[in-house]
Formats: C-alpha cells, structure tokens, sequence
C-alpha cells in the first residue's frame, strides 16, 4: 500500500499514462486529506461524491468528474452512496492539463472510455484509448459544483446557517442585520472570499443539496420544496441554469 492508502500500482500506474481505480462509497464514507503523485480524474457513474481542496468544494452528479493536479492537498466523500472511478494520470506521459482543480464534462464518450480503460488492454489498444481520452477531457460550461466557503465570521455564519437550512429564504438585508453587519458588507465579504455573490452562492448551495437529495432518489418535486423553490418548474430553472441539465437528466449519463 502506498501513503495515500491506495494500492501502489493503483497511483504508480505500471502501464501507459492511466490506470483506473473503482471504489465502492458509502454515504458519509470521507477519506482523509491526502495528495497522489500523478494528477487524478474523480468520477462517479452513479450517486454523488464530494472532493475538498483548502475552502473550496466540488459535488459532482455522474455529469461532472473533476480533475486535480498532482500534488494537491484534496479530500474525497460520498455525499451518496457512489460508484466512485478515479483516473490516475502520469504527468511526465500526459499532455498539458489543468494547473488548478477543474471541473469537466462527464460525457458518455468519456464514461465508456473509463470502463474501456478499465479492462485489461494490450499496450497499443491501451495507448489508442488514451489519446482519445484526453480529446474528450472538456471543462464543464458551468462549474455550479464549486463552492467556497467564507473565511469572515459573518460571513460564515450566514453560510453555515444556510446549510442547515438551505430553504430558508431571507435576503442579504435580513441576514446581515442576523450576523449584525450592514448589508453591503456582508454582500462585499460573499463576493470578495467565495468569488460570487451572495444570492449565486445561496444557489449553487440549494443545487448542491438537492444532487444529493436527487441521488438518494427523492422526487424532483419535493427536492424543489426542501431546498427553497415554490414551484417545480422553478427548480428545474434554477437547476439547468447551474448545471446545465435538468434535475431529471443530471444522472442519466
């Protein structure tokens, strides 16, 4: 075993530039902080899986994998239960990627690549199904799935309330008389420490719990209600707006 608690072979790929882990995740199930010598692509084919780097979280629904660096600190969770693929990519055999954690598309393309990739393969068919791999690697159009949190206190406590409420539907000016800051303070604080505003943040939470709601099968109609939407045709709005999808789509790829 190696120091990231994965076989040596499985982050050391013997063969080629990629080599393709599978894990079984539970809801909850949480790996601690660690890093890979190779970059990795985390993939769920289903459920939803969470990865963490310093303030910054990515949920990624089977539509999304995220790629990350060699070398960078990151957690991994199940935020369902998950059939989790992680992608380990020799950096020395790759071609330019990402210097940051990037969200990409998760196209069927790519999902049958995966699973080719999976298998045993001879050196040339191997060598073929990587190249195309990497034609097929698209940053996402929308990176909902990202969120930071907030450092300022304030600010934090708005955030943390949301998530044990994420219908809670007080704007910016009842919140900021909450946490006892004026109104434009607490709306500079969101843009300034998580790069949105406080309104596209409330929404990339809501979207955020609702993937999960949506993994563990609740229905879209009552998804909508619990994190804050009146209508159905209002989450779904929202939703595609975020991800690119509709509710209903997002976990059929």
């Amino acid at each position: 075993m190696s120091r990231y608690g994965h076989p040596v072979e499985w982050v050391e790929p013997p063969l080629g530039v990629a080599l393709v882990g599978r894990f079984a995740v539970g809801r909850g199930t949480r790996y601690r902080t660690h890093t890979h010598p190779t970059h990795q692509l985390v993939w769920a084919r289903s459920g939803v899986v969470t990865v963490g780097v310093g303030d910054t979280t990515w949920v990624l629904p089977p539509s999304r994998a995220l790629f990350v660096p060699a070398e960078v600190a990151h957690t991994t969770a199940g935020a369902s239960v998950a059939d989790l693929h992680s992608l380990y990519l020799r950096p020395k055999r790759c071609p330019p990627l990402w210097s940051a954690p990037t969200v990409l598309a998760a196209s069927p393309m790519f999902a049958a690549l995966v699973g080719h990739l999976s298998s045993a393969l001879p050196a040339d068919a191997r060598s073929r199904a990587e190249a195309v791999l990497f034609d097929v690697l698209t940053p996402a159009p929308v990176a909902s799935s990202e969120l930071t949190w907030p450092r300022d206190d304030r600010a934090r406590r708005v955030a943390d309330a949301l998530v044990a409420d994420p219908a809670d539907g007080r704007d910016a000016a009842a919140w900021a008389r909450e946490v006892g800051a004026s109104e434009r303070t607490l709306s500079r604080l969101f843009v300034a420490e998580t790069g949105v505003g406080f309104g596209r943040w409330r929404t990339r939470l809501r979207v955020r719990t609702a993937l999960e709601l949506l993994a563990a099968g609740t229905p879209v109609t009552v998804v909508g209600r619990q994190v804050g939407y009146r209508t159905a045709s209002a989450f779904t709005a929202a939703f595609r707006r975020e991800v690119g999808v509709t509710p209903s789509r997002c976990f059929s790829s």
